[in-house]
């Protein structure tokens, strides 16, 4: 039985927190993922004969195992699997770096045998077998590596985050980089200060092929943990160097020792780098990485790692950078660096990010996007701002799915959408002193509501405000008429029913339910079409294959639909895949349509549940009436009869209770709110203006002068004079 990834995350934080205590999670991660390798490595390649990785006799996990609970078993781990793995494999340096032999880190004596005792077992568990890693055309150990990498920057604190470029924004960098470009795997992609290796993996993935991988990582540790995240990744013959990029790059060409070049390059660089010129002679660079630019000021990096990456691509290559906003508007040697840049159009284009989504640093950043294809007819800089778009993730934020495929479908077909994206002309650029600043070009900041001093003395709507709510009278053009009246003045509407009566005014409208019925019919469309789809779905399918076409065919579907944004229908799409649908979809391919006739005993509780289809799904549809004599029918016996129905269920009564009745009902009620929404926003705005100039200034003041007469009446009956 598969497990859900639910679980499996959950297996694996448990993992970690037996390491609490001792280390904070920039060190206790190095153990955790060490064990992951080893899992790893054996279920794939132990007996394997000429493996990618050699597994020694005697070195596998499941040598490990018999190691539980023995005295030694820190230096017998050490030195009896992971000393002959690194051995045997040159690994020496990259799988050694975690000591669990320390007893300052892990305890002495008893403490340290039943600590790692616990964590053996815990890898120990049956879900986490790697042997088909990669079988259901998704790579499940990357998923769950993953899940660790996020929750080991969430937890390293402020300075020790680095090593780690959330997911969503590498998605966003691969996606725009290697768009309509034919890739194949001797396709090269190179980061400077390339972590944990995140940020190259997920361009790789945008190949079925892979790529060539190259990266250099300073910190000793981390690069280790990037060589291991690329064997893990069924990428073992990438290329990640240990070292200083800045002093000592490590990728050169062979024949002129000239940095070597890339087809794309990817970066996520120590914003603002203080000593990033140590070991390095700028005036003299030999290779040439300043030379008709100028040289970055000497306690800031910023610009050097940009300069490092443009010398680094080919002379078609494609680039993408994280960096802060200053190097949009920094002046002195940054504003010279940025200037000649510009004039090259090497800058493609700008994508402003949230603030607070990165690990070291809560200050908010931008993509810069390169490219020298074609550069110096580049016209103009593709901006976008996407500050705004992003969720609370505990104490950081976290672009969400709708988040990123609205920047990356906006970059890539370069549209232009008002308050976020166009094109900014170079000549506006320079007309601006070769200042970047997004806010220059783009205005995101939200309409500020201004009060109408005419209306609160007079009374009425103004126009204006009605006219505002443009988007909607274009959907429903004579539902305005149905709400509103001219008022006395030029401009100024009167609102033709009471406050109470907006809502069912606008929800009985024939032209809200003609648009309601629009969005059924479009939704519908999409359901009958890919429920067939998904009733096809086999052993061994792919799952993110197949969420990634049903995915795309609903953005399509809602489209060309007015007033609903089809990015929010889209995340209510994904956000139920992550909670619920991609375990299903997951026990599906693993153990067959049979998975639906499962239960899960839940013994703490006492209960039970269906595997992947909610008892109470059962009875919506096969016990209605014995819900409803529910007082007459007692609970047990009703369990019992849906817990025989479980056994008999058809193939294709699985496929109808969990397609029709769990999955696409959800998402119908997901689209429903999302009509919902939409028309409360009008019916509230419309109750927000009627109110607002309901009462005009002179009839309030009329009021609080006849209740001004009334206290003055009632003081001087009580003997009271007021002056």
């Amino acid at each position: 039985m598969a497990i859900k990834k639910s679980d499996l995350y959950s297996s694996l934080k448990t993992s970690c927190d037996e390491l609490r205590g001792g280390m904070d999670a920039s060190q206790y991660k190095d153990y955790v993922l060490v064990l992951l390798f080893i899992k790893y490595i054996s279920d794939k390649y132990a007996d394997m004969p000429y493996a990618t990785i050699t597994v020694p006799k005697g070195a596998s996990f499941e040598d490990m195992v018999l190691l539980k609970g023995t005295p030694d078993i820190g230096d017998d781990i050490n030195k009896r699997i992971i000393g002959k793995i690194a051995d045997a494999n040159k690994l020496t340096g990259t799988i050694d770096v975690a000591d669990f032999n320390n007893a300052d880190k892990l305890g002495s004596g008893k403490e340290m045998v039943d600590r790692l005792t616990k964590l053996i077992g815990i890898f120990e568990n049956p879900a986490l077998d790697f042997s088909k890693n990669r079988a259901e055309g998704d790579d499940i150990l990357g998923d769950a590596y993953e899940y660790l990498m996020r929750h080991f920057a969430t937890e390293s604190g402020k300075s020790k985050g680095q090593f780690y470029t959330p997911a969503e924004v590498s998605r966003i960098m691969a996606k725009i980089i290697t768009f309509n470009i034919k890739i194949t795997s001797s396709t090269t992609v190179y980061d400077p200060t390339s972590g944990s290796g995140s940020l190259l993996l997920k361009v790789a993935d945008e190949s079925e092929d892979g790529m060539t991988i190259y990266g250099q990582e300073m910190d000793v540790a981390t690069a280790a943990l990037a060589r291991m995240n690329m064997i893990l990744h069924n990428n073992p013959t990438a290329e990640i160097k240990q070292g200083n990029t800045l002093s000592n790059p490590l990728f050169l060409d062979d024949v002129n020792s000239r940095l070597k070049t890339f087809d794309f390059a990817v970066a996520n660089p120590p914003f603002s780098f203080k000593s990033w010129s140590n070991g390095v002679d700028a005036a003299n660079d030999i290779y040439g990485r300043f030379k008709d630019y100028g040289i970055p000021p000497v306690k800031n990096g910023d610009y050097t790692f940009l300069l490092h990456i443009i010398r680094s691509l080919k002379s078609k290559g494609k680039g993408a950078v994280i960096l802060p906003h200053g190097v949009l508007f920094r002046g002195n040697a940054e504003a010279e660096i940025r200037t000649n840049i510009i004039r090259r159009g090497y800058i493609k284009g700008i994508i402003g990010l949230p603030a607070n989504l990165f690990y070291g640093t809560g200050i908010p950043a931008c993509i810069i996007v390169l490219d020298k294809e074609n550069a110096e007819n580049r016209k103009g800089i593709f901006m976008i701002d996407a500050s705004k778009g992003f969720e609370k993730d505990g104490n950081k934020n976290r672009l969400r799915e709708q988040d990123i495929h609205k920047i990356v479908d906006v970059f890539n077909k370069q549209l232009e959408i008002e308050n976020y994206s166009r094109m900014v002309p170079v000549t506006e650029i320079e007309a601006n002193e070769f200042n970047l600043n997004i806010p220059r070009y783009i205005d995101s900041q939200e309409a500020e509501d201004i009060q109408d001093i005419e209306a609160h003395l007079l009374g009425d709507i103004p126009n204006a405000d009605i006219d505002a709510l443009h988007q909607y009278w274009e959907v429903y053009p004579s539902l305005r008429k149905t709400l509103f009246t001219a008022g006395g003045r030029a401009n100024y509407s009167k609102l033709l029913i009471t406050h109470d009566a907006v809502k069912p005014a606008i929800f009985s409208h024939p032209e809200f339910t003609d648009y309601s019925k629009r969005v059924n019919t479009v939704f519908s469309q999409w359901k009958t079409k890919n429920t067939s789809k998904l009733k096809g779905i086999t052993v061994n399918d792919k799952p993110k294959k197949l969420i990634h076409e049903i995915s795309e065919d609903l953005l399509q579907a809602f489209s060309n639909l007015k007033l609903i944004d089809k990015y929010d229908v889209y995340q209510h799409f994904m956000v139920y895949w992550a909670e619920t649908m991609q375990d299903d979809v997951y026990a599906l391919v693993s153990d067959g349509w049979q998975a639906g006739k499962e239960i899960e005993r839940q013994e703490k509780k006492k209960e039970w549940e269906g595997r992947i289809i909610p008892k109470q799904i059962i009875i919506s549809r096969y016990f209605v009436a014995e819900q409803k004599a529910i007082e007459n029918l007692a609970q047990d016996i009703l369990e019992k009869n849906v817990l025989c129905k479980y056994k008999v269920l058809s193939v294709d009564e699985i496929k109808t209770l969990l397609i029709e009745d769990k999955w696409m009902a959800t998402l119908e009620r997901d689209v429903k709110t999302e009509m919902e929404r939409i028309s409360q926003r009008l019916t509230g705005r419309i109750k927000e203006l009627a109110e607002r100039y309901e009462a005009t200034l002179p009839a309030l003041t009329n009021e609080v002068e006849a209740l001004e007469k009334k206290v003055h009446a009632h003081l001087k009956k009580m003997g009271f004079v007021w002056k």
